[in-house]
């Protein structure tokens, strides 16, 4: 890792010390047992804490990086007020092709600019190493099948074909930027793996352990193996590539103490839902959350990963588990080196890192306790991760809120309605539903999947079917109603880290198969893994061929159902479901259950362990109380109970020893290098430092430098309706683009997943030569700012709630808005799209209120960069997610956070009213602000709100326009 630091002049050099691993080897490191006789509280800070100071103590160099910030870390208690701001330069940066993407065209254009303005294009160059991870792009539009991996790749290297040739320049173009191929697995399961390595080693000898941030909000699984890591928005990330510290607030820590051991027959998803309904409880937002205890140490490795998974859902900067044997045979069983290993081993033991802590030898802000035999079998949802329901209650729960009103998280649909069963309507039974000769379309009909190159069809490529699922048989009465499962995912990213749940799945598979149950050919049922490895300990085991006999044939590697790219229902499926407003359900095995993430017309999501989203799909409903009443029936009418099918832990411990083999781990990402496939070879980018942006519905130069200047800019507020100048900032005259409830997610703002035709993006699209059946996904074109700045707060299932309801007390739906100037258009409803054009070209401000959690979610940089591109100047909300929140202020939009009880409720906000926002002066950190309310009647009303510039670096970005302006400048101006 680049670093100017040498012992010489290091203001700490005294803590350069040597240590010896147990084949005698020997190596340098900054000693934190050095350090604890000049400060002794080091050793009772939590061990995350510790592994961040070791990154300030040895990047100490006098500038970025003082004596000071060692000073104030090292006194870290866990009851401060936290007002210093700590530096932290990691060892590395990963990404997933989604939000790796728009970063890699960021750099692209930083690298045009400097080009444009006579510097070194190379002078833009990533200082630590970054990884791409290709797993986002995968979707299942072919399941079931054993040919369905093939056909998804096939369709996925049609559609992105753009997008890697993208890769593929920046491959070549930057020293230090590495690409994982599609097909081997998911980023965070690839990150576990593969790309850590326990410790690094400077060229001038010096170790240091493995710490990154991501730029995906489950990073985080990282910390199951002891690394310290999260998730970045692609702002963040980039700065941090380019030689910024991440800069954040020290935290508080918070100790979760497990004791005991879990129950026969509960799993680790379980479990995971379990800690995440107590933190979110807890309110650990933006708190470091650190395991310890006894319990701690019974847990397997993937156990712990997949705890660290969801530090996002129960809303931690981190899940952290300490460094102990069982990271150690986790890195013997995934194929390190004996050498690795010894490094890694010796460095911790030497730092005094490594063990799981006990009770009383740690001082944590504060602990909370579970004892693991209190765990039960557990799904949650039907709306958020957080919500967690005992399996026997799932049913109940489904059925109490079918009726509720959406204010108590409920459907509110009348409660008469909730067993009723509507007829499928086949195909050529839907009026209106032809092919172009005019004849009625069969379901599963061939369409043309076409990627589009200058924004008109240039590649010729096969016909691929719509979906296939396929119905009952024609003489049946296919009916479909409420609370029918019609996707059933085992997903990626939380549970394929770990092979017992996968092997639970397949070992109940099996023991259903042979039951005689089976699963309804409409159900989509898809498995797809985090790693290549999973499949091949399921051949070894000879549980694959079972799940696939139910239908969990193989859909591809990487982040699917989970994301959104769950592919589509039949024609048939979507028009009963739609025209009687069914609530119908997903089950998966994934981490995000937000409204209209999973598919847009399912309205309930439940999260579950692998073999619970088997048996689900077996029994089709989740109306079923799985834990009284039969799964289904199976050979001769018999009935099947969940008890029948459900393996022993016996008989998954009997099974693992084929998951953990490191001669498979190594020889599999050996290929990533040498075998990464025929359809990635096949593509070619472009070569040079500067990239030649081409006429592209996917990759566009972002608008983000346009008008960039090497001397300082003026203030990045200035713009419609703020003044600046890099004097007082001030936002004047805004109008209210939006009132929002709680927990508004990313996906509510930038929303993943499909493109609606009617939307302003579809609808850009289809004015651009792109037919509806090659619009892809939000994810995919996240390297066009035109699709992705029409897609902020797009979501179909999103609610402006100054929109008024309608008369049964429900409100309408997806990215709209009431426009408030006065003119022609006043009072029209309009997307909040072509809102924000109309509000841009009168020069006027908006600014948006929301409640609670605003921004939760994935760390998804086109949330802030798509409200920025609206021209909205502030964001005024009870509580705000972390990563949203910084990124906002990075992208030059000011966070404001309502102070005690008042929200814009209780100030009587209705849309029409005009706001002033005059924060402090100087924009000191986390000051006062005042918010300026003008009503329609002429009445005038001043509110005091807290400015959610958090940090001094902040402020700076801000100033400069953003973040990105301002890494910029230092790097051409070397400043």
């Amino acid at each position: 890792m680049a670093s100017s630091s040498t012992p010489a002049r290091h203001a700490f050099a005294s803590t350069l010390k040597n240590f010896k691993t147990a084949s005698g080897k020997t190596g340098q490191f900054y000693s934190l047992p050095a350090l604890a006789k000049e400060f002794p509280q080091i050793n009772r800070l939590p061990v995350s804490i510790r592994i961040v100071l070791e990154s300030v103590l040895r990047n100490c160099d006098g500038r970025k990086v003082t004596a000071e910030h060692v000073r104030q870390l090292a006194h870290w208690a866990p009851q401060a007020a936290r007002k210093d701001e700590i530096p932290f330069v990691v060892s590395r940066v990963v990404l997933q092709d989604f939000t790796g993407v728009p970063l890699l065209a960021d750099l692209a254009a930083m690298r045009s600019v400097a080009a444009k303005l006579g510097k070194n294009p190379k002078k833009i160059e990533p200082l630590v190493p970054v990884d791409l991870v290709v797993d986002h792009s995968i979707m299942v539009d072919h399941y079931g099948k054993k040919d369905s991996l093939d056909l998804n790749m096939k369709l996925e290297f049609q559609r992105n074909r753009e997008r890697y040739e993208f890769m593929k320049w920046g491959m070549q173009a930057f020293d230090t930027f590495g690409v994982v191929p599609p097909g081997f697995g998911i980023v965070h399961q690839v990150n576990l793996e593969y790309l850590a390595r326990g410790v690094h080693k400077r060229k001038d000898g010096v170790y240091y352990p493995d710490t990154l941030v991501g730029t995906d909000s489950h990073t985080t699984m990282i910390n199951g193996i002891g690394v310290v890591g999260w998730g970045v928005g692609g702002i963040e990330a980039e700065a941090a590539m380019l030689g910024q510290p991440v800069y954040f607030l020290t935290p508080d820590v918070v100790g979760m103490e497990l004791t005991g051991q879990l129950r026969e027959g509960v799993t680790a998803t379980d479990l995971v839902l379990t800690v995440t309904e107590i933190l979110r409880q807890h309110k650990v937002v933006g708190k470091f959350v650190e395991f310890f205890g006894e319990g701690t140490r019974t847990l397997a490795l993937p156990d712990r990963a997949t705890i660290g998974n969801m530090a996002p859902e129960y809303g931690a900067t981190m899940g952290f588990f300490p460094v102990d044997e069982r990271t150690m045979e986790y890195f013997k069983g995934t194929g390190r080196t004996k050498g690795e290993i010894e490094a890694f081993e010796a460095y911790f033991r030497a730092q005094g890192l490594f063990g799981v802590p006990m009770a009383g030898e740690v001082d944590y802000s504060q602990v909370v306790k579970l004892d693991l035999g209190s765990v039960t079998p557990s799904l949650a949802g039907p709306k958020r991760p957080q919500d967690r329901i005992e399996l026997g209650k799932v049913a109940g729960q489904f059925a109490d809120l079918f009726s509720k009103s959406n204010a108590d998280n409920g459907f509110n649909r009348p409660a008469e309605l909730l067993h009723t069963r509507f007829h499928i309507h086949r195909r050529d039974e839907i009026a209106g539903v032809v092919t172009p000769d005019g004849k009625p379309t069969p379901a599963g009909a061939p369409r043309s999947v076409v990627e589009m190159e200058a924004n008109k069809p240039a590649l010729a490529t096969a016909h691929e079917e719509a979906s296939t699922a396929t119905l009952p048989a024609k003489g049946t009465d296919p009916t479909v109603g409420n609370g029918d499962v019609l996707i059933a995912a085992i997903t990626s990213c939380t549970n394929t880290s770990n092979p017992s749940v996968l092997l639970a799945a397949g070992l109940l598979a099996k023991k259903a198969v042979k039951a005689g149950l089976k699963v309804q050919p409409h159900i989509k049922t898809s498995l797809a893994p985090g790693s290549r490895i999973v499949t091949e300990y399921l051949r070894e085991t000879g549980l694959l061929p079972y799940l696939e006999k139910l239908g969990f044939a193989l859909a591809g590697y990487g982040c699917t159902t989970c994301i959104g790219n769950a592919g589509d229902l039949t024609p048939e499926l979507n028009e009963v479901i739609t025209s009687n407003d069914l609530v119908c359900a997903a089950v998966l095995s994934g981490n995000r259950n937000f409204e209209a993430r999973i598919h847009p017309n399912l309205k309930a999501n439940f999260l579950a362990s692998p073999p619970l989203v088997v048996a689900y799909a077996i029994a089709g409903t989740v109306l079923k109380d799985l834990m009284t009443e039969p799964v289904g029936q199976g050979k001769g009418g018999k009935d099947i109970y969940l008890g029948d099918i459900w393996p022993s832990s016996d008989e998954i411990y009997e099974l693992m020893k084929f998951a953990m083999k490191g001669k498979a781990f190594r020889e599999n990402y050996a290929k990533v290098k040498t075998e990464p496939g025929k359809l990635w070879e096949k593509i070619k980018g472009v070569a040079g430092n500067t990239y030649t942006w081409p006429a592209s519905t996917y990759i566009a130069e972002p608008p983000f430098f346009a008008d960039f200047a090497l001397e300082k800019g003026a203030s990045g507020a200035e713009g419609a309706g703020a003044t600046g100048q890099n004097g007082p900032v001030s936002v004047q005259g805004a109008r209210i683009m939006a009132l929002f409830g709680d927990s508004i997610t990313t996906d509510h703002i930038s929303p993943a997943g499909s493109i609606k035709e009617s939307s302003p993006a579809g609808q850009w699209l289809l004015q651009h030569g792109v037919q509806k059946a090659d619009f892809n996904s939000y994810g995919a074109r996240r390297g066009n700012h035109d699709v992705m700045m029409r897609g902020t707060f797009a979501n179909v299932r999103i609610k402006n709630l100054m929109i008024a309801p309608t008369a049964d007390g429900s409100r309408e739906e997806g990215g709209i808005t009431v426009f408030q100037n006065e003119g022609p258009l006043q009072g029209e409803k309009m997307f909040i799209f072509d809102a924000a054009m109309q509000y841009m070209a009168q020069k006027t401000a908006t600014v948006v209120f929301a409640g609670e959690e605003y921004g939760t979610g994935s760390s998804r940089d086109w949330a802030a960069k798509g409200t920025q591109l609206l021209g909205i100047k502030a964001v005024v909300a009870k509580s705000f997610e972390r990563i949203h929140r910084s990124n906002l202020v990075g992208m030059g939009v000011l966070p404001l956070q309502f102070k005690g009880s008042d929200s814009w409720q209780s100030l009587g906000l209705v849309g029409n009213e005009i706001i002033d926002v005059v924060p402090d002066a100087a924009l000191t950190p986390q000051s006062d602000a005042t918010l300026v309310i003008h009503r329609e009647d002429g009445t005038r009303q001043e509110v005091v709100v807290t400015l959610r510039i958090d940090t001094p670096i902040e402020v700076d970005y801000y100033q400069a326009g953003g973040i990105l302006p301002f890494v910029l400048r230092q790097l051409l101006t070397g400043s």
